[in-house]
This record gives C-alpha cells, structure tokens and sequence, in this order.
C-alpha cells in the first residue's frame, strides 16, 4: 500500500496538495501526520523515510519507490492510475493545466509568504502589500481565462476538479483565511473546492489537530 507522509493540516500547504492527489487517484494509502516543528522535529526528519526528501513533506512511499514533492507526486500517481484523473483530456486544456501548475508550483511567493496557510483561522480583512495583490491578480488572470476557455458546466477551472485546483487548493484557503480581494467571478469557484469532500474532509481534521505553531497564527507576516 502506498504511505504518504505530511505535517500539520492546519497549515501545511504543500502537504494538501500530496494528499488531495492521493485521494484523487482513488487508491488506498496510509496516512501519517508529523508535527512540523515540535521538539522532536529535527531529528525525526533525519531518520530513513525522509532522507530522500532532505525532510521536507509530503513525501509518498510506493514500497521501495519513494516520491516527494507535490507536482511530482501528482505525475507518478497520474501514471499509476492510468492518466485518467487528474489532468484534462483535450490538448490545448492539459498545455493550460501543466503550465499553470509550474506557475503555481513555482511562483506567487509573497502571498505563500506573508500569507502562510492557517486552516482553522479567519483573521479580519488587512491591506495586502503590493507584491502581494501582483500575485493575486495574476492568479484571477489564470483562474478566469481557464474557466472562460475550458471550464464548460463544471464547477472547476478544467470542468472537473483536478491537478490544478489541487495545486490552488491551499490558495482558496488562504484568501478566506485573510480575506483577500479577489474577482466577483472567484467565490463560486472558492466555494466548490472548499466544499468538495476531500477539503471537507482535510477541513475537519485540522480542526481537530492539538498542535499550534505561533508563526503560523499571526495574521500577516511583514
């Protein structure tokens, strides 16, 4: 069975991204949550399962394959199930969806940094700083022309939720969390990842979670 290892769900970002891939693929996996951060954090991230990773999470285990980073945990469970799921079928649509998965992947920094991902909060509304109305502004960009172009009926930015939506998952969050500005056309779209079951499901968790990590609960970080 797969094993898929990630940290807090209240604000590990890049570990939604792993595990809404593993439940998008449909396949069993065992999941264990590690407190990122506690006492014992540096040296449970020098044992074996995480070498491979430098300790970072989600990292996904497939017996002796191992697999770490979010894009590319999407790509191997991509090709064990098929290339059905998670990507769009018609061309043009998929060249869209790969490359804005990149530009999520690689970009955006001063809103993933000033704006960490905090599940179980919601802090009243603040002026973002400049670089960070850049950023969501060319995420608007992206989301409306993928919905104009490709969206068709469905509630998603290629129809039916996939890669890509699991890439902007933890943006959804985090415009909520903070109350960022956003399009009049973008709540729709929010609401339908915020409510598909596996957010719902990942959503309750967290709520559960004893852990606090104190940089994480300040609502803005200069």
């Amino acid at each position: 069975m797969l094993k898929l290892i990630i940290g807090n769900k209240a604000y590990s970002s890049w570990s939604l991204r792993g595990w809404l891939a593993c439940k998008l693929s449909g396949l069993e996996f065992e999941e264990v949550v590690v407190p990122l951060y506690d006492a014992d954090w540096d040296k449970r991230r020098e044992g074996d399962e995480f070498a491979p990773s430098s300790g970072k999470v989600p990292i996904l285990w497939d017996g002796e394959t191992v697999v770490w980073d979010s894009v590319a945990i999407i790509a191997y469970l991509d090709e064990l199930t098929g290339g059905e799921k998670f990507w769009p079928k018609d061309r043009a649509a998929r060249a869209m969806a790969y490359s804005m998965a990149a530009e999520m992947h690689s970009g955006f920094a001063a809103l993933r940094r000033k704006h960490s991902m905090n599940i179980r909060q919601a802090f009243p509304p603040q002026q973002p700083d400049d670089d960070v109305l850049a950023d969501l502004q060319r995420i608007m960009e992206l989301w409306a022309q993928a919905r104009a172009r490709f969206g068709g009926e469905g509630q998603f930015l290629f129809g039916d939720f996939g890669a890509v939506d699991i890439m902007f998952a933890p943006v959804c969050t985090r415009i909520i969390t903070y109350s960022l500005p956003i399009a009049r056309f973008a709540p729709p779209y929010i609401d339908a990842v915020i409510q598909h079951p596996f957010m719902q499901d990942w959503i309750a968790s967290a709520q559960e979670e004893e852990w606090v990590i104190e940089q994480f609960e300040a609502p803005v970080a200069r």
